[in-house]
């Protein structure tokens, strides 16, 4: 008999695991793959975001699944008591572009070691290789778990952290859902979301543009005329489309869009130089025909473009670059000028879920209680993390829901089982 019982190991569930420890409970941490913190080590490209320090209102803008949701938690247990725990711990963070929040070590080693050293510190009993076959209940409460052995593990209390759909090889593959399913709950069907974006563009197809990288620029998502959203950061293209920073973040919105609104087309735009007008790239053409008249036009955009991005604008612009600058009309610049700000590239959808970094979708936030994390359908029952319908943008917010939700899903556990314990 435990008080507390935890299902999954990673960043939401040992958070969950710690809190409800240390708020007076005994607590057992079950895990089924041979090792905790598999998600946390391979975050942030294995350097491990921690969190993101913007402020509060800003983490919400970020949020891009049930946010409203989240505040209560996040309130509670927020990015500045996430790198307050580490700092605690001895794990020395550093703040990078964009608010991100690593350590100093740039090595996720450094936190998961930390992380784990701390929860067996401080009591957390941990079980490895031991996966869940079903929750417990009677007569609307928690009673414990069943193995997959057929070990039944009494608890009071139960926190289901077993993450989302992707990744699966970090052990996230949807057990969640059915554990919650078994007792009511609705699940809101899983969709890939941080995942790269697929093209069936003639470019993409003959990979003319694979693993060429952009910088700083601005990819934006259309349905038909209207701009769905608009993404600063890093983009790469590959042998089916776009990945890289901008694109993960702008993954959301294709495939909502594809599900909200299936076979309305979708077009990628890249803002070459979102900081430049149309104005200025033509200012910059005429100036250059001026000084150099005979210089290509091909010539002159790659002195500020990769060459084989020159050579795709020049193509999506229908312009010949062989030709002087002397001779290149107003008309053809104007194209070459609209090309570097609107480069557009028809979008089909995304990789599967398995390929995402993050899972939209699962356990509806309408029957858990945001400020408890709490399920409103069986007594004793709790979820922390990406196994919930909540998901963000990826730069340390994700990490951070699932820091926050099983610090509160943790503590609200324990003192629902201590609870139970009084009465008895």
């Amino acid at each position: 008999m435990t008080d507390v019982v935890v299902i999954g190991g990673g960043p939401a569930g040992l958070l969950a695991a710690i809190a409800a420890r240390e708020a007076g409970a005994s607590v057992l941490l079950i895990e089924k793959g041979n090792r905790l913190g598999r998600k946390l080590a391979i975050s942030g490209g294995g350097r491990c975001n921690v969190t993101n320090a913007k402020p509060l209102p800003d983490l919400m803008q970020n949020i891009l699944g049930n946010s409203k949701f989240l505040y209560s938690s996040l309130h509670r247990f927020g990015n500045e008591d996430i790198i307050r725990f580490f700092e605690s711990l001895g794990v020395k963070l550093k703040e990078e572009d964009r608010g991100r929040m690593f350590p100093v070590s740039d090595d996720a080693r450094t936190v998961v070691q930390a992380v784990v050293r701390h929860a067996e510190r401080v009591g957390v009993q941990v079980r490895l290789q031991t996966p869940v076959a079903h929750i417990l209940t009677q007569d609307g409460r928690l009673t414990g778990v069943e193995t997959e052995r057929g070990e039944t593990i009494a608890a009071s209390a139960c926190v289901i952290a077993t993450g989302g759909a992707s990744v699966p090889q970090t052990g996230s593959t949807g057990d969640g859902y059915r554990f919650a399913a078994s007792v009511g709950h609705t699940i809101v069907p899983p969709y890939p979301t941080a995942v790269p974006i697929t093209s069936d563009h003639p470019w993409i197809r003959e990979r003319r543009l694979q693993g060429l990288s952009l910088y700083d620029i601005e990819l934006s998502i259309f349905r038909g005329d209207k701009r769905l959203t608009a993404e600063p950061g890093d983009l790469v293209f590959t042998h089916f489309g776009l990945s890289g920073p901008a694109a993960l973040r702008a993954s959301h919105y294709v495939t909502v869009s594809l599900r909200d609104k299936p076979g309305a087309p979708l077009t990628a735009s890249i803002d070459v130089r979102p900081h430049w007008t149309m104005e200025d790239w033509m200012a910059l053409f005429k100036s250059a025909r001026e000084r150099h008249p005979r210089r290509r036009l091909r010539t002159e955009l790659e002195g500020h473009l990769p060459d084989r991005l020159a050579a795709f604008v020049l193509h999506q612009a229908r312009v010949d670059g062989e030709v002087p600058l002397a001779q290149v009309s107003h008309e053809s610049l104007t194209r070459v000028s609209r090309a570097l700000k609107r480069l557009s590239i028809p979008v089909t959808g995304t990789l599967p879920l398995e390929k995402a970094t993050v899972t939209g979708g699962g356990v509806s936030v309408k029957e858990i209680d945001p400020k408890t994390m709490g399920s409103k359908l069986c007594a004793g029952l709790y979820f922390a993390g990406e196994v919930m319908d909540v998901h963000a943008h990826t730069g340390g917010y994700n990490i951070t829901i699932a820091f926050s939700t099983g610090h509160t899903a943790g503590t609200e556990a324990a003192r629902y089982a201590l609870a139970r314990l009084a009465e008895v």
